[in-house]
Protein backbone atom coordinates (compact mmCIF):
# COMPACT_ATOMS: atom_id res chain seq x y z
CA UNK A 1 0.00 0.00 0.00
CA UNK A 2 0.95 3.12 -1.17
CA UNK A 3 0.75 6.80 1.43
CA UNK A 4 -2.13 8.43 2.21
CA UNK A 5 -3.08 10.99 -0.35
CA UNK A 6 -4.14 14.75 1.21
CA UNK A 7 -5.19 18.15 0.09
CA UNK A 8 -6.88 20.70 1.76
CA UNK A 9 -8.25 24.44 0.64
CA UNK A 10 -10.02 26.94 2.59
CA UNK A 11 -13.31 26.83 1.03
CA UNK A 12 -17.08 27.81 2.19
CA UNK A 13 -15.50 29.78 5.44
CA UNK A 14 -13.82 26.87 6.99
CA UNK A 15 -10.43 24.26 6.06
CA UNK A 16 -11.53 21.61 4.00
CA UNK A 17 -9.18 18.87 4.28
CA UNK A 18 -9.87 15.35 2.35
CA UNK A 19 -7.59 12.00 2.99
CA UNK A 20 -7.41 9.16 0.91
CA UNK A 21 -6.43 6.02 2.52
CA UNK A 22 -4.35 3.50 1.00
CA UNK A 23 -4.11 3.78 -2.66
CA UNK A 24 -2.25 1.05 -4.72
CA UNK A 25 0.69 1.34 -5.81
CA UNK A 26 0.82 2.72 -9.76
CA UNK A 27 -2.90 4.80 -8.82
CA UNK A 28 -1.74 7.79 -7.06
CA UNK A 29 -2.78 10.06 -10.41
CA UNK A 30 -6.15 8.28 -10.25
CA UNK A 31 -6.76 8.70 -6.37
CA UNK A 32 -5.41 12.41 -6.85
CA UNK A 33 -7.68 13.21 -9.20
CA UNK A 34 -10.88 11.95 -7.85
CA UNK A 35 -9.73 14.06 -4.68
CA UNK A 36 -9.26 17.20 -7.20
CA UNK A 37 -12.89 16.76 -8.17
CA UNK A 38 -14.20 16.22 -4.95
CA UNK A 39 -12.69 19.53 -3.76
CA UNK A 40 -14.21 21.39 -6.70
CA UNK A 41 -17.95 20.37 -5.45
CA UNK A 42 -16.96 22.32 -2.59
CA UNK A 43 -16.09 25.45 -5.13
CA UNK A 44 -19.44 24.90 -7.00
CA UNK A 45 -21.48 24.77 -4.07
CA UNK A 46 -19.70 28.18 -2.44
CA UNK A 47 -20.68 29.15 -5.71
CA UNK A 48 -23.64 28.95 -6.09
CA UNK A 49 -25.23 29.39 -2.38
CA UNK A 50 -22.90 32.13 -1.04
CA UNK A 51 -25.27 35.02 0.16
CA UNK A 52 -22.50 37.26 0.36
CA UNK A 53 -21.34 37.47 -3.00
CA UNK A 54 -23.37 39.31 -5.28
CA UNK A 55 -22.80 37.28 -8.22
CA UNK A 56 -24.12 34.00 -6.75
CA UNK A 57 -27.16 32.17 -7.79
CA UNK A 58 -28.67 32.60 -4.68
CA UNK A 59 -28.14 36.40 -4.52
CA UNK A 60 -29.18 36.70 -7.79
CA UNK A 61 -32.62 34.50 -6.76
CA UNK A 62 -32.69 36.85 -4.05
CA UNK A 63 -33.33 39.91 -6.49
CA UNK A 64 -36.60 38.18 -7.82
CA UNK A 65 -39.07 38.56 -5.75
CA UNK A 66 -42.44 37.08 -6.76
CA UNK A 67 -41.09 35.42 -10.30
CA UNK A 68 -40.43 31.93 -10.88
CA UNK A 69 -36.63 31.60 -10.99
CA UNK A 70 -35.75 28.42 -12.58
CA UNK A 71 -32.71 26.97 -10.63
CA UNK A 72 -29.63 24.90 -11.19
CA UNK A 73 -29.73 21.42 -9.86
CA UNK A 74 -27.51 22.33 -6.76
CA UNK A 75 -29.36 25.56 -5.80
CA UNK A 76 -32.56 23.93 -6.57
CA UNK A 77 -31.78 20.22 -4.03
CA UNK A 78 -30.04 22.84 -1.14
CA UNK A 79 -33.43 25.39 -1.44
CA UNK A 80 -35.52 22.09 -1.32
CA UNK A 81 -34.42 20.28 1.47
CA UNK A 82 -33.96 23.43 3.79
CA UNK A 83 -37.65 23.63 3.20
CA UNK A 84 -38.61 20.71 4.19
CA UNK A 85 -36.79 20.36 7.35
CA UNK A 86 -38.80 24.14 7.91
CA UNK A 87 -41.57 22.39 7.09
CA UNK A 88 -41.15 19.62 9.44
CA UNK A 89 -39.65 21.37 12.31
CA UNK A 90 -42.71 24.08 12.08
CA UNK A 91 -40.23 27.17 11.69
CA UNK A 92 -37.76 25.89 14.04
CA UNK A 93 -35.50 25.99 11.30
CA UNK A 94 -36.07 28.05 8.86
CA UNK A 95 -33.47 29.49 5.70
CA UNK A 96 -35.16 32.85 5.78
CA UNK A 97 -32.80 33.65 8.82
CA UNK A 98 -30.57 35.49 6.67
CA UNK A 99 -31.64 39.26 7.12
CA UNK A 100 -32.09 38.34 11.56
CA UNK A 101 -28.40 37.12 10.95
CA UNK A 102 -27.43 40.64 9.18
CA UNK A 103 -28.58 42.55 11.95
CA UNK A 104 -26.87 40.60 14.31
CA UNK A 105 -23.00 41.12 12.77
CA UNK A 106 -23.63 38.21 10.93
CA UNK A 107 -22.85 40.37 7.30
CA UNK A 108 -19.56 39.12 6.10
CA UNK A 109 -18.15 35.89 4.68
CA UNK A 110 -16.72 34.23 7.49
CA UNK A 111 -13.25 33.35 5.61
CA UNK A 112 -13.02 36.76 3.38
CA UNK A 113 -14.50 38.64 4.96
CA UNK A 114 -16.24 40.21 2.57
CA UNK A 115 -19.66 42.29 3.54
CA UNK A 116 -23.13 40.94 1.82
CA UNK A 117 -23.55 44.51 0.66
CA UNK A 118 -26.71 45.98 -0.37
CA UNK A 119 -29.50 43.59 -1.63
CA UNK A 120 -31.24 44.24 -4.82
CA UNK A 121 -34.40 44.52 -3.17
CA UNK A 122 -33.44 46.26 0.03
CA UNK A 123 -36.00 49.15 0.13
CA UNK A 124 -38.59 47.29 2.77
CA UNK A 125 -38.08 45.01 5.36
CA UNK A 126 -37.24 41.81 4.94
CA UNK A 127 -40.15 40.05 6.66
CA UNK A 128 -40.57 36.76 4.76
CA UNK A 129 -40.02 33.09 6.49
CA UNK A 130 -39.53 29.53 4.77
CA UNK A 131 -43.78 29.50 3.96
CA UNK A 132 -42.59 32.28 1.50
CA UNK A 133 -40.52 30.47 -0.81
CA UNK A 134 -42.37 28.14 -3.38
CA UNK A 135 -40.98 25.02 -4.63
CA UNK A 136 -42.31 23.33 -7.67
CA UNK A 137 -40.56 20.32 -7.85
CA UNK A 138 -41.76 19.39 -11.54
CA UNK A 139 -40.66 22.78 -13.37
CA UNK A 140 -37.79 23.08 -11.06
CA UNK A 141 -38.32 26.92 -10.20
CA UNK A 142 -37.89 28.83 -6.70
CA UNK A 143 -40.25 31.73 -5.89
CA UNK A 144 -39.69 34.42 -2.88
CA UNK A 145 -43.18 35.32 -2.26
CA UNK A 146 -41.99 38.02 -0.13
CA UNK A 147 -38.45 40.20 0.52
CA UNK A 148 -36.26 37.81 2.50
CA UNK A 149 -32.84 36.79 2.68
CA UNK A 150 -31.67 32.88 2.53
CA UNK A 151 -28.93 31.28 4.07
CA UNK A 152 -28.20 28.17 3.08
CA UNK A 153 -25.44 27.66 5.68
CA UNK A 154 -27.13 24.76 7.25
CA UNK A 155 -27.49 22.62 4.70
CA UNK A 156 -24.97 24.02 1.84
CA UNK A 157 -21.67 22.53 3.62
CA UNK A 158 -23.75 19.04 4.36
CA UNK A 159 -24.62 19.06 0.46
CA UNK A 160 -21.29 19.69 -0.75
CA UNK A 161 -19.59 17.11 1.38
CA UNK A 162 -22.31 14.37 0.02
CA UNK A 163 -21.32 15.60 -3.93
CA UNK A 164 -17.23 14.99 -2.79
CA UNK A 165 -17.81 11.72 -0.90
CA UNK A 166 -19.74 10.12 -3.96
CA UNK A 167 -16.41 11.12 -6.50
CA UNK A 168 -14.45 9.15 -3.86
CA UNK A 169 -16.68 6.34 -3.36
CA UNK A 170 -14.52 3.62 -5.49
CA UNK A 171 -11.83 4.69 -3.34
CA UNK A 172 -13.38 3.43 -0.65
CA UNK A 173 -11.23 4.18 2.90
CA UNK A 174 -11.39 8.07 3.16
CA UNK A 175 -11.92 11.33 5.43
CA UNK A 176 -13.77 13.91 4.40
CA UNK A 177 -13.34 17.11 7.07
CA UNK A 178 -15.04 20.31 6.64
CA UNK A 179 -14.63 22.67 9.58
CA UNK A 180 -15.49 19.49 12.04
CA UNK A 181 -18.54 18.36 9.66
CA UNK A 182 -17.24 14.78 8.16
CA UNK A 183 -18.38 12.20 5.98
CA UNK A 184 -16.01 9.03 6.59
CA UNK A 185 -15.42 6.07 4.27
CA UNK A 186 -14.32 2.69 4.89
CA UNK A 187 -11.77 2.50 7.63
CA UNK A 188 -8.69 4.93 8.50
CA UNK A 189 -5.26 3.90 7.84
CA UNK A 190 -5.03 0.89 10.69
CA UNK A 191 -7.99 -0.87 9.07
CA UNK A 192 -10.20 0.07 11.54
CA UNK A 193 -13.46 2.36 11.61
CA UNK A 194 -12.60 6.35 11.88
CA UNK A 195 -12.88 7.55 15.48
CA UNK A 196 -14.87 10.70 16.26
CA UNK A 197 -14.34 12.57 19.32
CA UNK A 198 -17.36 14.91 20.54
CA UNK A 199 -15.95 17.74 21.86
CA UNK A 200 -16.94 19.79 25.19
CA UNK A 201 -19.05 23.11 24.55
CA UNK A 202 -17.93 24.46 27.34
CA UNK A 203 -13.57 23.32 27.39
CA UNK A 204 -12.32 22.82 23.41
CA UNK A 205 -9.86 20.84 25.19
CA UNK A 206 -12.05 17.67 26.24
CA UNK A 207 -13.95 15.37 24.65
CA UNK A 208 -16.88 14.41 26.05
CA UNK A 209 -17.44 11.38 24.21
CA UNK A 210 -15.92 8.96 21.57
CA UNK A 211 -17.72 7.11 18.95
CA UNK A 212 -16.46 4.87 15.74
CA UNK A 213 -17.49 5.63 12.71
CA UNK A 214 -17.59 4.14 8.81
CA UNK A 215 -19.69 5.17 5.74
CA UNK A 216 -21.33 8.11 7.28
CA UNK A 217 -21.67 11.60 8.02
CA UNK A 218 -21.27 13.67 11.34
CA UNK A 219 -21.97 17.02 11.96
CA UNK A 220 -22.09 19.21 14.60
CA UNK A 221 -23.89 23.01 15.53
CA UNK A 222 -22.61 24.79 18.24
CA UNK A 223 -23.20 27.66 20.19
CA UNK A 224 -19.04 28.50 20.17
CA UNK A 225 -18.56 28.16 16.77
CA UNK A 226 -19.83 32.03 15.33
CA UNK A 227 -20.39 34.48 17.96
CA UNK A 228 -22.16 37.35 17.66
CA UNK A 229 -19.75 40.90 17.54
CA UNK A 230 -21.88 41.92 20.76
CA UNK A 231 -22.29 39.85 23.24
CA UNK A 232 -26.25 40.24 24.00
CA UNK A 233 -26.41 39.02 20.47
CA UNK A 234 -25.54 35.38 21.54
CA UNK A 235 -24.30 33.22 18.85
CA UNK A 236 -25.16 32.42 15.03
CA UNK A 237 -28.06 29.95 15.45
CA UNK A 238 -31.04 31.91 15.64
CA UNK A 239 -34.69 30.79 16.13
CA UNK A 240 -36.61 33.06 13.90
CA UNK A 241 -40.23 32.28 15.81
CA UNK A 242 -39.00 34.42 18.80
CA UNK A 243 -36.39 36.44 16.83
CA UNK A 244 -33.66 35.58 19.28
CA UNK A 245 -30.99 32.99 19.77
CA UNK A 246 -31.59 29.36 20.25
CA UNK A 247 -30.50 28.80 24.05
CA UNK A 248 -31.69 25.47 25.19
CA UNK A 249 -28.27 24.05 23.86
CA UNK A 250 -24.80 24.45 23.61
CA UNK A 251 -23.90 20.96 20.79
CA UNK A 252 -25.72 19.25 19.22
CA UNK A 253 -23.75 16.41 17.20
CA UNK A 254 -25.84 13.83 14.50
CA UNK A 255 -25.02 11.20 12.68
CA UNK A 256 -27.03 10.02 9.33
CA UNK A 257 -25.73 8.39 6.07
CA UNK A 258 -25.91 11.96 4.46
CA UNK A 259 -24.11 15.02 5.63
CA UNK A 260 -26.58 17.11 4.37
CA UNK A 261 -29.44 15.39 6.67
CA UNK A 262 -26.72 15.29 9.45
CA UNK A 263 -26.03 18.90 8.72
CA UNK A 264 -29.43 20.43 8.51
CA UNK A 265 -31.17 18.20 11.49
CA UNK A 266 -28.24 19.47 13.66
CA UNK A 267 -29.20 22.94 13.47
CA UNK A 268 -33.03 21.85 13.69
CA UNK A 269 -32.39 20.14 16.83
CA UNK A 270 -30.09 23.20 18.28
CA UNK A 271 -33.10 25.13 17.74
CA UNK A 272 -35.79 22.65 19.27
CA UNK A 273 -34.07 21.67 22.06
CA UNK A 274 -33.17 18.35 23.60
CA UNK A 275 -36.88 16.68 24.45
CA UNK A 276 -38.29 18.03 20.83
CA UNK A 277 -34.57 17.64 19.31
CA UNK A 278 -34.14 13.92 20.13
CA UNK A 279 -37.66 13.41 18.86
CA UNK A 280 -36.35 14.87 15.70
CA UNK A 281 -33.89 12.90 15.20
CA UNK A 282 -35.18 9.47 16.05
CA UNK A 283 -38.30 10.50 13.77
CA UNK A 284 -35.75 10.29 11.00
CA UNK A 285 -33.28 7.62 11.80
CA UNK A 286 -30.64 9.83 12.35
CA UNK A 287 -28.90 9.23 15.85
CA UNK A 288 -27.24 12.12 17.64
CA UNK A 289 -25.82 13.50 21.14
CA UNK A 290 -27.86 16.66 22.52
CA UNK A 291 -25.30 18.51 25.17
CA UNK A 292 -26.76 21.45 27.36
CA UNK A 293 -25.56 24.88 28.32
CA UNK A 294 -25.26 23.06 32.20
CA UNK A 295 -23.48 20.12 30.13
CA UNK A 296 -25.95 17.64 30.52
CA UNK A 297 -26.72 15.03 27.96
CA UNK A 298 -29.47 13.60 26.00
CA UNK A 299 -28.97 11.14 23.47
CA UNK A 300 -30.87 8.88 20.83
CA UNK A 301 -31.51 5.40 21.88
CA UNK A 302 -29.44 4.33 18.39
CA UNK A 303 -26.44 6.40 19.72
CA UNK A 304 -25.03 2.62 21.41
CA UNK A 305 -25.02 1.38 17.82
CA UNK A 306 -21.72 4.42 17.64
CA UNK A 307 -19.45 3.06 20.71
Amino acid sequence: MSASGVQSAALMGTLVTIEVVGTEPGGEAERDAAISRAMEWFRRVEKTCNRFDPESELRRLSARIGQPVTASPLLFEAVRFAVAVAEETEGAFDPAVGAAMEERGFNRDYRTLQPAGPFAESSGPKTGTFRDVRVDERRKTLTLLKPLVLDLGAVAKGLAIDLAAQELQSLRNFAIDAGGDLYLGGHNARGQPWSVGIRNPRDPGEMIETVEVSDGAVCTSGDYERPAARAEDGHHIIDLRTGGTAKDAASVTVFAPSAMVADGLATAAFVLGPKAGIELLERHGADGLIITPALERFATRGMTDHD
